[in-house]
């Protein structure tokens, strides 16, 4: 237990001391809720308890402070002050510090990991961007997010399982194969007419007089022409000759592969890897759509209209009734989510996480409802919806990729800003929160670029390592340190900071709040800066220089920790 567990729970036994003894009524007592105050002359630790028990122990809050104060049991404590209308402000014996960072350095690496709870299995499923073109963005956002909230999760003791839902089934997957379909021809037609232009564009090519029209629903993206021209590389005019549905079942096979493969090779680049990649194909080859319909028409949830049969969502708080079977016998995609999400459920998870696009806030209802009508709580399903990202370069608006002429994707980001910055960008902000991602920024070796500060903190207690290796300075055993020997301002706060990171990782779980550590790694970062920048090392008295080799220690265990819940590297060197 840290310091503010064994506070807490001091509070709440000297409350009870109070009952017990006569001086305050029976009550339920509430949850003991500790902060560190702005001030510090307003102690290490302050408490509304007091007022929020008021009402359960039926007494003014001063008199429930003071009962606290006259009972309360914990040699860390110095001395209390009760404030304002029943705060209690804790001020702690100088040496609780020392116990603090002795427990810190005692958990190692480990620090900052939880016991694992019985919350049950969870399920977080994000990115699940259609295989038909490169990741954008949007997208990059989600997988940088996604996978931070499965680390942060993982960290606080949750037992989770990650997964992408691949979309591909339905028209888009149509939609891609007419589309390779056209550039295939289009580029052969140009090649008879004299050649390919080296620099071709989509624009170019759209414009050309090739006889060869490209479908209304077509993906106009430049990796389709570089996908068709990858086809001609390998199999020339192999497929011309055949009849075109055998032709589109071929490009569709090709291009959906190589799709699906790029996608996975840009989000490992991105440090992302899912336990479970799940085909929405699989769902219809095993008939579950149709199985999921068929459920709900016999628990009374399905009606027929205009030859459609329609879910009857509104009884489940939806704003209207949705079809799920169209009237020409084809289910909706719909449907297919309809049975995905019974699926879920059926695995055994016990929350599901969706994070999807602000693009989708009016498919939440519709999806819940039918949560609910396939008999699950949907309560249990929670849906996370990412705001949009603007990029900016030198103070201006970036909407368009130098290369392509399209949105940037997150190949491309990466290529510019690199892993490191882009994940930390993404991970800052409150994902319900637009982000303002500037690339100049993202690329600068200075202290204004958040994830460079960082990162030069962790390299700094690098070169620590380095100098007193060079020194011939070894760490002695914990049970021989005398850290009670930090006692500088700098020193306490890097302390308190470190002991913050526990409960951190617990909140930041519950409220699925990534971007709590990314601010807490850089405010810890900022505290070693100073740190080291005010307390020397070598050439110190022994003692205070092995205490305080003992505290740089444990912050470079949890900016790693940190650091490594956001997929952001730790280097040694910079």
């Amino acid at each position: 237990m840290d310091i503010k567990d064994i506070l807490a729970a001091a509070i709440k036994e000297a409350a009870q001391k109070a009952i017990d003894k006569g001086s305050l009524k029976q009550g339920v007592l509430p949850e003991v809720m500790l902060e560190v105050p702005p001030q510090k002359e307003f102690g290490d630790f302050a408490t509304n308890f007091a007022m929020q028990s008021a009402r359960s122990l039926h007494c003014a809050p001063r008199q429930i402070a003071q009962a606290v104060v006259d009972n309360l049991d914990c040699p860390s404590v110095d001395r209390m002050e009760i404030a304002g209308p029943g705060f209690i402000n804790f001020y702690l014996k100088q040496n609780w510090t020392a116990d603090l960072l002795a427990n810190i350095l005692a958990a190692g690496e480990a620090y900052g990991n939880l016991p694992a709870n019985d919350l049950g299995r969870v399920q977080v499923e994000y990115v699940s961007a259609n295989p038909t073109g490169p990741l954008h963005i949007g997208h990059a956002r989600g997988a940088a997010v996604g996978s931070a909230m499965v680390n942060l999760l993982r960290a606080a003791g949750y037992d989770v399982e990650s997964e992408y839902y691949i979309n591909d089934a339905g028209n888009q997957m149509n939609n891609l194969a007419a589309s390779v379909n056209a550039r295939y021809l289009q580029l052969l037609k140009l090649e008879e007419m004299g050649g390919v232009p080296a620099d071709l564009t989509v624009k170019q090519l759209d414009e050309m007089p090739t006889g060869i029209p490209f479908p209304e629903n077509g993906y106009h993206g430049y990796d389709i022409i570089e996908t068709a021209q990858r086809i001609i590389r390998i199999y020339g005019k192999e497929f011309v000759a055949l009849d075109e549905k055998e032709r589109l079942a071929k490009f569709l096979d090709i291009a959906y592969k190589e799709k699906l493969a790029g996608l996975k090779e840009d989000l490992e680049a991105f440090g992302v890897t899912f336990d479970v990649w799940f085909s929405e194909k699989s769902l219809h080859e095993a008939n579950k759509i149709r199985e999921a319909v068929a459920f709900l028409q016999e628990r009374g949830y399905i009606y027929e209209q205009g030859g459609a049969l329609w879910l009857n969502s509104t009884a489940q708080g939806d704003d209207k009734d949705r079809v799920v079977i169209r009237d020409n016998g084809i289910p909706t995609y719909f449907a297919a989510d309809i049975a995905y999400h019974r699926n879920k459920f059926e695995r055994g998870f016990a929350r599901v996480i969706n994070l999807w696009g602000a693009d989708h806030h009016g498919y939440i209802a519709r999806v819940k409802a039918a949560v609910n009508a396939l008999g699950f709580d949907a309560n249990n399903l929670e849906i996370m919806l990412l705001q949009m990202v603007r990029l900016y370069r030198n103070g201006d608006i970036v909407k368009l990729s130098k290369r392509t002429g399209e949105t940037i994707t997150l190949r491309e980001l990466m290529d510019e800003v690199g892993t490191d910055a882009a994940r930390y960008f993404f991970c800052m902000r409150s994902l319900d929160s637009q982000l303002d991602f500037d690339m100049t920024l993202a690329t600068e070796k200075s202290n204004e670029n958040p994830v460079y500060y960082i990162q030069y903190a962790h390299a700094r207690i690098s070169s620590i390592g380095r100098q007193l290796a060079e020194a011939g300075i070894e760490a002695v055993p914990a049970g021989e340190l005398k850290l009670e020997t930090l006692v500088a301002p700098e020193e306490l706060a890097l302390i308190k900071k470190l002991g913050e990171y526990p409960e951190l990782i617990a909140r930041a779980a519950r409220e699925r709040a990534v971007h709590s550590v990314a601010t807490y790694a850089y405010e810890l970062a900022g505290l070693f800066h100073s740190f080291y920048n005010q307390c020397r090392i070598l050439g110190v008295e022994t003692d205070l220089q092995q205490a305080r080799i003992a505290l740089v220690k444990a912050v470079g265990h949890t900016i790693r920790h940190a650091l490594g819940i956001l997929g952001v590297s730790a280097p040694e060197r910079m």
